[in-house]
């Protein structure tokens, strides 16, 4: 569930001030925060990212971010904190998984997927404009099928069964939420290479996904600026340094070699850009192989869920598809900044109905104007 390199990142909207039209002190209030954000906007973010504008004729367009290969400029604070100082830093290559754009393990996927239930399917996996690698409509499809039925016994949940037990008791032991041990499986598995179920599977997966867990603080700061996404990415890419903790204890199981911050940025990129939540299972979460390969589209509201008269995960589509044309599901109704965060790419500028943007307010009580301020927020659900 990959986005494609097309445009440039416009995902701070300026959506907020109409519903404030005809209250003049609030109107001159928010005015004045969003021509800062704007002011942040034009002269940090589009000069960054003008020379990655890319126009696509395609049924949606992405802006993603590039992707760093076996070297990364890293900038590293000085005692002068507005100086930095650049330095290379070699970046450990992950020995599993493929290139974000191959197919070379693809045709080995689908064989092993048919081999353990996955019925015959209507859609293959190609390389499409938008995603880089997603499921195209190998037949005529009809607006209102059910397609995928991807059984139980591929699905990889937080119950499923570790080629290595004993590491899995041990994060039993400590009750380890679903998404760190989830990221520990992966991990775990992948390792074990051929030896795993999951050895086809994990061998189709991006070798580095598109994540802001790749982005370094500097990036952060300079291209989140003025985006509420920023403080939750760092507190992503924390909680991702802190699951390394628990297995400093037990360096036999988990050895630093395979469990480290490299692996764990790869296995969480992949849970945030691939995990999916079943409402018809509980809200339970689960990595389902196949169903995966399938990108998001602002123009399609069709979601995955499990159906229990198949007994297997399917989603309806809202639209018919001709051979050749790529088949997309919705990821959900969120914003540009949250599918940033979890997917790794942001849809093209007007494309995306559900796009918001945060704006902290904040209110003094000395203000001649707050009583007729704080009633407008009111008024229109808000809060300061």
């Amino acid at each position: 569930m990959q986005p494609s390199k097309t445009t440039i990142i416009h995902f701070i909207a300026s959506q907020i001030l109409f519903i404030f039209c005809g209250i003049n002190p609030l109107t001159v209030f928010l005015c004045e925060a969003m021509a800062e954000a704007s002011r942040i906007f034009h002269t940090t973010l589009l000069p960054a990212f003008s020379h990655l504008h890319n126009n696509r004729n395609s049924h949606t367009s992405f802006t993603t971010f590039p992707l760093k290969r076996h070297v990364l400029q890293c900038s590293v604070s000085t005692t002068n904190e507005t100086a930095t100082t650049k330095t290379t830093v070699t970046q450990k290559v992950i020995p599993w998984g493929c290139d974000i754009d191959s197919l070379e393990n693809a045709s080995d996927l689908q064989k092993w997927l048919s081999e353990s239930g996955l019925p015959p399917q209507k859609m293959g996996i190609q390389k499409v404009e938008v995603g880089e690698r997603g499921l195209v409509a190998l037949k005529n499809i009809r607006k209102g099928e059910k397609l995928l039925f991807v059984p139980p016994s591929l699905f990889i949940t937080a119950d499923s069964e570790w080629s290595c037990p004993e590491a899995g008791e041990v994060l039993k032991q400590y009750s380890v939420p679903d998404w760190p041990l989830l990221a520990t499986y992966l991990i775990s598995e992948a390792s074990l290479q051929r030896s795993s179920r999951w050895s086809n599977y994990i061998s189709a997966l991006p070798r580095q996904p598109y994540s802001l867990l790749y982005w370094t603080r500097a990036e952060l700061d300079r291209y989140l600026e003025a985006s509420q996404i920023r403080e939750r990415a760092i507190e992503r890419i924390t909680n991702v340094i802190g699951t390394l903790r628990i297995f400093s204890k037990y360096p036999d199981l988990f050895p630093e070699e395979i469990f480290n911050i490299e692996t764990f940025k790869w296995s969480f990129g992949i849970l945030f850009s691939r995990l999916v939540r079943l409402p018809s299972m509980d809200g339970r979460v689960a990595l389902v192989p196949w169903a995966d390969m399938l990108n998001h589209s602002c123009e399609v509201e069709t979601f995955l869920d499990y159906d229990k008269s198949s007994q297997g995960v399917v989603f309806t589509t809202d639209q018919p598809y001709q051979p050749g044309e790529q088949v997309f599901i919705s990821y959900g109704k969120k914003s540009n900044g949250e599918l940033l965060l979890s997917y790794g790419f942001v849809p093209k500028e007007g494309t995306n109905p559900s796009d918001s943007v945060e704006l902290p307010l904040s209110l003094k009580k000395s203000d001649k104007c707050y009583k007729e301020k704080l009633e407008a927020l009111r008024k229109h659900g808000l809060s300061a």
